[in-house]
């Protein structure tokens, strides 16, 4: 891959960031957005071939700032950076409901419109960073998922509207990766419950009880962040990338529960002892 230029957004940490040095360790040019300066002399002490650029996906003037920091031919996209919002859906602000989008669809599609044009002349690729719940509705993730479903949406779309120019559009869904939310899930949880009014922790408690059992097990089957880096590159890289690329065992599992059972049943996986 000497000579292919990439950008990838939200590489500060988590997969954003093995993502840019696994990219980078395989001979791309790789402009790796990050939101502090700290982050970014970090990541271009590991490789001569990462530049990295201050890019908030929700600020439009750095947005606007790509056109003079990126090579008139851009090989590829990674649109990866994004945040979760958490808590039932009855409890959370509208206010978080819009900055889940902000971040995870509106910064998508602000970057997206920004650098098609370079795509354009290198036929290029685009990664969707999106996730399994981007086709499962988990409880007490409801922004979260419906920010990920937008994505999933749109990555359709761009796959199609995209075609006869031959760029090339992947969604990857990874399940539970060891990255700082996961590792920190606990605290984060705990922040949640904070965060709800007395009458919402108590109308919510077998939820809550049954989110922290979910999120207790899977912690402890997250997968290493660099399978979601090695997917990403070989659906840059292959001659026929996938249209969707689910990525960890935990996401095979339940989107193939999913498929297989009907709806009540597999419902009944994330409400039992919640209603009982």
């Amino acid at each position: 891959m000497i000579g292919k230029t990439v950008l990838v957004t939200g590489a500060s940490r988590g997969i954003g960031r093995a993502t840019a040095l696994h990219l980078a360790k395989a001979g791309w040019t790789v402009y790796a957005g990050v939101r502090d300066e700290l982050a970014g002399k970090k990541l271009m002490a590991e490789s001569a071939n990462l530049q990295a650029i201050e890019l908030d996906v929700t600020n439009a003037d750095q947005i606007a700032s790509l056109d003079t920091l990126l090579p008139d031919r851009l090989d590829a996209l990674v649109n990866n950076a994004g945040i979760a919002v958490a808590g039932p859906v009855e409890a959370v602000p509208i206010e978080g409901l819009r900055h889940q989008f902000e971040v995870n669809v509106f910064g998508l599609i602000a970057v997206t419109q920004a650098v098609l044009p370079r795509l354009r002349k290198a036929t290029g690729r685009i990664i969707l960073v999106s996730s399994m719940n981007g086709r499962i509705a988990i409880p007490l993730s409801g922004f979260y998922n419906a920010s990920k479903f937008a994505v999933e949406g749109l990555g359709d779309n761009l796959r199609r509207e995209l075609h006869p120019w031959g760029i090339k559009v992947t969604l990857i869904e990874p399940g539970c990766i060891d990255t700082d939310p996961w590792r920190d899930m606990m605290n984060i949880l705990d922040q949640i419950d904070a965060g709800l009014s007395p009458e919402h922790r108590d109308l919510y408690r077998s939820h809550r009880a049954m989110q922290r059992k979910m999120c207790a097990k899977l912690q402890q089957q997250t997968a290493p962040v660099e399978i979601v880096a090695k997917a990403i590159e070989s659906e840059l890289t292959r001659r026929r990338p996938h249209s969707r690329r689910l990525v960890g065992r935990d996401a095979h599992l339940f989107i193939a529960m999913k498929n297989l059972l009907p709806a009540p049943v597999f419902d009944a996986l994330f409400t039992r002892g919640v209603t009982a």
